[in-house]
């Protein structure tokens, strides 16, 4: 116990002999103590009289101040920390507790705050993949007239969330679209997904807390009083970094994902008690009691290498994105070819005559049949198929616009405002929001690839006698790396989100208050300097970059959110 004391006094000891009072500093520059060389104005022009000098070189402020930080004040901190903590840190804390999690394992439900948190571009990218997949897969089945079409774009839609399996063999999938006897099954699933993550008090409360807390912190940076000595501590950067989660959570609960793993196994589980399939006798059977599997049901345990596809808190929708088109599709080439067949006004029993209505809607009669009636009746033309699915391209290409976007544009404005605060140019300050925004784009970028090649090794070469998958070298291939990339994708996410949080808290220690993070060596080089008093000059630059910044990172945060608004909930077709 008295050797611990000993070793924290001494390391208080140190840092009080290593901390730089930069007052001081200045007024012996200014007296000549270390010469009449190294003074300059804020630009960093040299100074003919070193009494006028208002900023000092890098080399002098090593010299005449050290290379410490400043000291730490405690009624300094106090002030600050808990002006920018009420401003930023719990605001923020509470509203990313309003993200969509719902996953059993609650290891994932951490992992997916931490890769939220880590990598606003993959929560930002998973949230535009799922506004525009509902927007696709609603124009897609639109344009097809047959019973519970509008049923399967809600279910499917809905089901983003799943690992979704589709088993179009044996007659499974051609009966559940085809027969009447399962309209119950597409009207029941509906229903047993009607549920949704969507606004209450809190999330509303949390949302308000954040906007006026931001908004307060804007209006007292511009208004209240500027002093060199806090002029890092305003909490305003440290706002825009983390503006970010206010739209991606209102746009979460605008388009209110099912993603409780429990409620949605056991909807699909129980609903398809009801399924019926066609058999070789005139009147279809209980799936259960003819098949062993289902048309439709949620994967289990799918293995490593699909180990992301599996958790379901929306951001990993990311993963999802190729086998939940893939299945999709499935499904709807059988939508199609029924809706080809029935507008042709051909009966799945070619026996029996076709029922003309004023509505327009299939009878019942006309939709009924054997197994090798059914199947027929939905028997596609070979078609050329992607492994990938279509049209998925421009759908990613639009959602990594916008997360890049969301990104880079708060990001860039907390760079901005730190970046144009003297002195001016790429300090510790700025350079640690820039390798923040990078490491959030590289998680990305890693994890989207990893996905890609998850999907990519998920197609076996052929199937052998025992029907088991024999898969390709490149595949197997494909599988290790996409398992490498996932882990240190997720492993940098987790490093992102404590750097980002530790950063924000340094600056309020007065960690970065010292002359290498003061002098901007980062952006200058061997032409640093570090301002240390501030002229009138200064301030009117600095709240013009401050401004720019903050309608920079609000106006791209509105778009963001405005583009949501416009996508979700996209019309359906008449029942």
């Amino acid at each position: 116990m008295n050797r611990a004391l000993l070793i924290l006094l001494s390391f208080t000891a140190t840092l009080a002999r290593a901390s730089v009072d930069f007052a001081t500093c200045i007024n012996q520059v200014r007296n000549g103590t270390f010469g009449h060389v190294g003074g300059t104005d804020n630009k960093g022009n040299p100074v003919q009289n070193i009494s006028d000098a208002t900023a000092v070189t890098y080399d002098l402020c090593l010299k005449a101040c050290g290379a410490g930080a400043a000291p730490f004040v405690w009624n300094i901190f106090s002030q600050q920390f808990s002006k920018s903590n009420s401003a930023w840190l719990l605001p923020f804390l509470a509203l990313m507790a309003q993200l969509p999690f719902g996953a059993t394992d609650k290891l994932d439900n951490v992992v997916a705050v931490l890769l939220s948190v880590g990598s606003p571009t993959l929560a930002a990218y998973s949230l535009a993949l799922t506004v525009l997949n509902g927007h696709w897969i609603a124009r897609r089945f639109s344009q097809l007239s047959y019973p519970n079409v509008r049923y399967a774009i809600q279910i499917l839609s809905r089901l983003q969330q799943t690992p979704i399996r589709i088993i179009s063999d044996d007659a499974l999938l051609a009966s559940l679209v085809v027969l009447p006897e399962n309209d119950k099954w597409w009207a029941k699933l509906v229903h047993d997904l009607e549920y949704t993550h969507t606004w209450t008090i809190s999330s509303v409360a949390s949302i308000l807390w954040v906007t006026v807390a931001f908004l307060f912190t804007v209006v007292d940076s511009f208004t209240g009083t500027i002093d060199s000595s806090t002029l890092n501590a305003n909490g305003q950067g440290v706002g825009s970094i983390y503006l970010w989660l206010l739209p991606i959570v209102i746009g979460w609960l605008l388009v209110g994902p099912k993603c409780d793993s429990f409620r949605l196994h056991h909807a699909v589980e129980s609903v398809n008690e009801l399924a019926f399939v066609a058999t070789d006798k005139e009147r279809p059977s209980p799936a259960q009691e003819v098949e062993v599997e289902f048309a439709i049901s949620l994967k289990r345990h799918s293995g490593p290498v699909l180990r992301d596809e599996q958790c379901s808190p929306p951001i990993y929708n990311y993963a999802r994105f190729l086998p939940w088109v893939q299945a999709v599709n499935e499904v709807f080439d059988v939508f199609e070819a029924a809706a080809y067949r029935a507008n042709k006004h051909d009966s799945v029993d070619p026996e029996v005559l076709w029922q003309h209505v004023r509505s327009g809607k299939v009878q019942p009669n006309n939709r009924r049949g054997t197994r090798i009636q059914v199947e027929e009746y939905v028997r596609r033309r070979e078609k050329n198929r992607s492994r990938w699915g279509p049209q998925v391209f421009s759908r990613f290409f639009v959602a990594s616009l916008l997360a890049l976007m969301l990104t880079w544009s708060t990001t860039g404005a907390a760079v901005i405002i730190v970046w144009f605060t003297p002195t001016v140019g790429l300090g510790c300050r700025s350079g640690a929001y820039v390798l923040y925004g990078a490491m959030s784009t590289i998680v990305w970028v890693m994890l989207v690839t990893s996905s890609a090649l998850a999907h990519y090794s998920d197609h076996p070469t052929f199937i052998d006698e025992d029907d088991q998958p024999i898969y390709s070298t490149a595949s197997r291939l494909a599988a290790n790396i996409s398992i490498v990339l996932r882990r240190l994708g997720k492993l940098l996410a987790a490093v992102n989100a404590v750097w980002i949080v530790l950063t924000c808290i340094l600056q309020f220690v007065s960690f970065f208050d010292r002359c290498y993070c003061d002098s901007s060596v980062l952006g200058l080089g061997r032409f640093a300097y570090n301002v240390i008093d501030l002229v009138p000059g200064d301030i009117s630059t600095m709240k013009t970059a401050w401004g720019g910044a903050i309608l920079l990172a609000g106006g791209c945060s509105l778009l963001f959110l405005g583009w949501v608004k416009m996508f979700v909930d996209p019309p359906l077709p008449a029942e």
